[in-house]
């Protein structure tokens, strides 16, 4: 009578695993096995000797679970069944952010399912960040940084690899931004209340445009986006006369500090 010792994924080294792993089972007397009973399914072994069976685990694997497994010979003879653990696949249902920089990258935490048995994060083009999850519903890492990226904004996947397998593709996105630039402020001076055009780059989902005056103190702007690349931004008030500058924020960072006096 075959006996079954033991059971061994060999993507994970445990007894658990997902459909289309395979699975090592080790015993005796296992030489004329003809059939590997897993769960209700009846699986063809890939190979047979007198200490070990392998054979891959099937597509009608449940999603998730405890699934037995024994073996039948030739005779029609079934050994003894231990259990193997089906491990669910992960699923992504958002993040923590939704934009880093490119030129710095930044710690993103994604949320959604099954993490537990989490290896990496995939960030689409950009590359891959080993993790080890704590909780099953979220995952904290640090995006790295996409220093190729010529668009304003990059959109990437994000998935994750566990031992029941990866997210979907497209289902949690996460934007890189580059860093906007200034290349010009007309006029080149003014007082508190005046419009002034700025004029650049990379002006995508601007947050911030911040005066920053001779003494070193700061104050933010009420500005109105023209274009990627124009905004309409008035002087605030409070702040001291002479050569100061502005400098416009987005998710991609802060620009150079333009040149700006304050009458």
């Amino acid at each position: 009578m075959a006996t079954i010792t033991s059971l061994v994924d060999t993507t994970t080294t445990t007894n658990q695993g997902k459909a289309g792993d395979t699975v090592q089972i080790n015993g005796t007397a296992l030489s004329t096995t003809t059939r590997v009973n897993f769960g209700s399914a009846a699986v063809t072994p890939t190979s047979v000797t007198a200490t070990q069976v392998t054979f891959v685990v099937p597509t009608s694997a449940p999603c998730s679970g405890q699934v037995s497994v024994s073996v039948t010979s030739s005779t029609g003879a079934t050994s003894n069944a231990l259990p193997f653990f089906v491990i669910a696949a992960p699923t992504t249902s958002g993040t923590s952010v939704t934009c880093v920089s490119a030129a710095t990258g930044g710690p993103v935490t994604l949320f959604g399912t099954n993490f537990l048995t989490g290896r990496q994060v995939g960030v689409g083009t950009v590359g891959t960040v080993a993790v080890t999850p704590t909780q099953a519903g979220q995952v904290t890492f640090t995006a790295p940084a996409n220093p190729g990226q010529v668009a304003t904004v990059s959109t990437q996947s994000l998935t994750i690899t566990t031992a029941g397998g990866t997210s979907s593709s497209g289902t949690t996105l996460i934007d890189y931004y580059l860093a906007p630039a200034i290349t010009s402020v007309l006029p080149t001076s003014g007082t508190a209340g005046d419009e002034i055009t700025v004029n650049g780059t990379g002006f995508v989902s601007v947050d911030t445009v911040t005066f920053t005056d001779s003494a070193a103190a700061t104050a933010t702007a009420v500005f109105t986006p023209v274009s990627d690349t124009q905004l309409v931004v008035t002087v605030p008030g409070g702040l001291a006369a002479g050569a100061g500058s502005i400098t416009v924020h987005t998710c991609g960072g802060d620009s150079n500090a333009e040149p700006f006096t304050l009458i």
